[in-house]
């Protein structure tokens, strides 16, 4: 089976994506809009695809078009994944899921209603150190992890002034305040895509920014937000509790690793730093960098990287760690450009697999409401002076998804 894609943005991160997915032999067909045509001509062009489409109505009306892969702006995403799965396609989805519960319920209700796939693509899921994490704690060499954290130390300097700036118009200021929780699914994805469970409860501390150069104003800012920075700690239904920092203003070098994670068991532990990553338990430490590296595979004159940021590409270069299985890859992506810690190939390759094969993808809507709701709700702690607040959970995903048939993917 194969599928046909509409691709919605094309902006930084859509070029990359385009050209694995033409790549994929689960692909037969890609079009891409953008509300700039001129950025959806090139990016046609310049990924070698079968065309464009006016507007993203037009791509949910036509009928050969069988999944959209959205790549707007970060607080557009929940509005647009419920109207194309309404309209009868899959969806992938760029990160976060949605920015309120309401927009998180209503996805999962038309995911459950439609039995068509919904998958967010989440980095932090393939980290390398989510990854090595995982199967330390399946060969039971953590024993009970109690407590994890992670981060998203990504400072406004390395890049996002740019992004912000290409993205946002003239105008870019007023979205550049994106409130740090809003956007946590790099640092949850990382702790909760490798321990079981979710959060049930967060306590929050926001930064208010002093840059005063007009980001993080709320006199200028469309969500009202001043907070730069915020710390969050959650407490974990299995029992424990994960600590997450989102972070815009911090000397850290985010161009070497922008997401980190540590885990700690009841008989060993995880810790990792820029450059840096060891094992310890109750004997030692050991230094497992090595495993969990991972090599550049592309350079600054990669057509993919046209619009993206000089400050930014060094998260589009990476290749895959001696803990990915690229076995399971498909051949076709041997030696193409990979990105952030070696995840876009499994991004891809998982997403079209769980459409042609009617199976879940690893980060299915379930999955995804719990990597951005704890965000939400940490976010409104924060504004609340640090209230300790609940957090819903929408549960596992239903077995019986996995075995959707076509007529009913297509309904």
């Amino acid at each position: 089976m194969s599928l046909s894609l509409g691709i919605v943005g094309a902006g930084q991160f859509a070029g990359q994506f385009a050209t694995l997915f033409k790549l994929h032999p689960g692909v037969d067909r890609i079009l891409v809009t953008d509300v700039l045509s001129e950025r959806a001509e090139a990016l046609n062009a310049s990924a070698e695809l079968d065309g464009t489409a006016e507007s993203f109505e037009a791509l949910l009306a036509d009928d050969s078009i069988d999944a959209i892969a959205l790549f707007t702006q970060r607080w557009t995403h929940g509005p647009l994944v419920l109207r194309a799965l309404q309209a009868g396609k899959h969806v992938y989805s760029a990160v976060p899921m949605a920015i309120s519960e309401d927009e998180i319920a209503a996805i999962i209700e038309a995911v459950r209603e439609t039995g068509l796939t919904y998958m967010m693509g989440e980095t932090s899921y393939y980290n390398p150190a989510t990854i090595y994490a995982r199967n330390q704690l399946a060969d039971g060499k953590f024993g009970r992890i109690f407590y994890a954290e992670g981060d998203y130390v990504h400072d406004m300097d390395l890049g996002f002034y740019d992004a912000y700036a290409y993205s946002g118009g003239a105008e870019w200021k007023r979205t550049a305040s994106y409130p740090p929780m809003l956007y946590p699914t790099h640092s949850i994805g990382g702790v909760l895509g490798a321990i079981p469970g979710h959060a049930t409860s967060v306590s929050c501390i926001g930064v208010v920014d002093d840059r005063q150069d007009g980001v993080f104003d709320r006199e200028i800012s469309m969500f009202d937000n001043n907070f730069s920075n915020a710390t969050a700690l959650f407490e974990l239904s299995e029992g424990g509790s994960m600590r997450i920092n989102e972070m815009r203003r911090v000397g850290y070098p985010s161009h070497i690793r922008e997401s980190r994670f540590r885990y700690f068991g009841t008989e060993g532990s995880f810790e990792q730093l820029a450059e840096v990553a060891v094992w310890q338990d109750k004997q030692g430490v050991t230094d497992v960098s090595d495993l969990i590296a991972t090599d550049a595979t592309a350079d600054a004159d990669d057509p993919s990287l046209a619009h993206v940021a000089p400050a930014l590409r060094d998260a589009f270069v990476s290749g895959h760690s001696k803990v990915h299985d690229t076995s399971r890859l498909p051949a076709e992506f041997s030696g193409v450009h990979n990105g952030h810690e070696g995840s876009h190939h499994f991004l891809v390759d998982d997403f079209v697999t769980a459409v042609n094969n009617r199976t879940l993808p690893p980060v299915n809507a379930w999955v995804a409401a719990r990597f951005t709701l704890p965000g939400i709700v940490a976010h409104r702690s924060a504004l609340a002076g640090g209230e300790r607040l609940p957090i819903n959970d929408f549960g596992d995903a239903p077995a019986a998804l996995g075995a959707v048939s076509a007529d009913a993917a297509h309904a």
